[in-house]
């Protein structure tokens, strides 16, 4: 049979290649983002008094409505911003299962979407196959700034949607209060819709605050903003996250969502309803990363990779262009198989490839990890 492929560019994704290659080499995997230390017992223990009490068929299409009003009273506290649990919060099966529903409610062929790179890989691929029109602007490097301008002029008339994130995979960077100034100021006068995905909310740095959509209501009023408790909760393997958007919009969402996974992990969505009680567990989570994100820092710092700023997510960007001259993606698989640590290359985030001699490591990882990564990466 001859199948004619919708995504005839789309590949297996750097994350896998990496990991494998990890895997292969028994090198550290400092690639793929996830934490390699425990989940919190006490989660855990919620997840299995839920199961144990009977809570194992199918929750409501939209979550459970405990976890729903939890939600809703979290984003008041943090951004002050109200949203009906009842329509306008969405528990979807992981943040990617949010950003595929989101975009595919609106974007239809031929509309343009605004992305910024290098772009985490999710989105192009969704807007393609919506028969969308990815529209690319390149984040200023070192720093990965905004040129406003590029923005301004980027947007038409068939601009449908513009994808922020922040704080940012792979860069770490995170929208100011100035952006959104710049935003506010650019999107008033168009039809464009965001999508705004942070599911680092919570691990911003250096006293940097997160700027979520839902803070603006000018802004929350045509976002979808999604978020993960898999990057919360150190628990990335039971995908779970969720939209918040208008009614008008989360309608939309629910029309995709209900015909792609419908609903997600009964059981699990009630334990992180009561986690949720426990507000030190996300509000403490910047000072936990950050700790370990100096930390790594640290002993990197005789090393001759040169760190690149980082104020939010748990990747750290290093320069390894007073290493060597090869590509990033020759580079960082020689740096797994050679020496033993696996990072992403940056490249492969953009559309045309761009090379900054930069590889992106995860630091959510336990110090004994971190601490024989930063050991090998400076006999380099």
């Amino acid at each position: 049979m001859k199948i004619q492929s919708k995504l005839p560019e789309v590949g297996v994704t750097i994350f896998t290649v990496m990991s494998r290659l990890a895997d292969d080499y028994h090198a550290i995997n400092l690639s793929q983002g996830f934490p390699d230390f425990d989940v919190s017992p006490e989660l855990i223990a919620l997840v299995e008094k839920y199961m144990r009490c009977g809570y194992n068929q199918y929750a409501p299409m939209q979550g459970v409505p405990e976890l729903r009003e939890a939600i809703a009273q979290k984003t008041f506290e943090l951004y002050h911003t109200r949203y009906n649990p009842q329509t306008e919060i969405t528990v979807t099966s992981g943040a990617t299962e949010a950003l595929y529903s989101a975009i595919t409610a609106v974007v239809q062929k031929g509309d343009e979407v605004i992305i910024f790179e290098p772009a985490y890989d999710a989105y192009v691929p969704v807007i393609q196959l919506n028969g969308g029109i990815p529209v690319y602007i390149e984040l200023k490097f070192p720093d990965y700034k905004i040129d406003w301008d590029e923005v301004q002029n980027a947007i038409s008339k068939k601009t449908k949607l513009i994808i922020f994130n922040s704080p940012h995979n792979p860069t770490g960077a995170v929208l100011s209060s100035e952006d959104i100034a710049a935003l506010k100021s650019i999107i008033g006068h168009t039809d464009a819709m965001i999508l705004s995905d942070e599911v680092y909310e919570h691990i911003t740095f250096d006293g940097f605050r997160h700027e979520s959509m839902s803070r603006y209501p000018e802004l929350a009023e045509r976002s979808f903003v999604v978020s993960s408790f898999g990057k919360t909760y150190h628990t990335t393997g039971w995908k779970i996250g969720y939209c918040l958007a208008p009614s008008s919009l989360a309608k939309e969402f629910q029309k995709v969502h209900q015909f792609l996974t419908f609903t997600s992990n009964t059981p699990v969505e009630y334990a992180y309803a009561e986690f949720m009680q426990n507000k030190d567990a996300y509000l403490n989570l910047s000072l936990f990363y950050q700790k370990r994100r100096d930390k790594f820092l640290s002993m990197i710092n005789n090393s001759r990779f040169k760190a690149l700023p980082c104020r939010g997510t748990y990747f750290q960007l290093l320069d390894y262009s007073n290493i060597s001259d090869e590509s990033d993606i020759e580079f960082s698989k020689r740096l797994t198989i050679e020496h033993g640590v696996a990072s992403i290359p940056i490249s492969v985030f953009y559309n045309r490839k761009d090379d900054h001699k930069v590889l992106r490591f995860c630091f959510a990882k336990q110090d004994q990890t971190l601490e024989r990564a930063a050991e090998k990466l400076c006999k380099i």
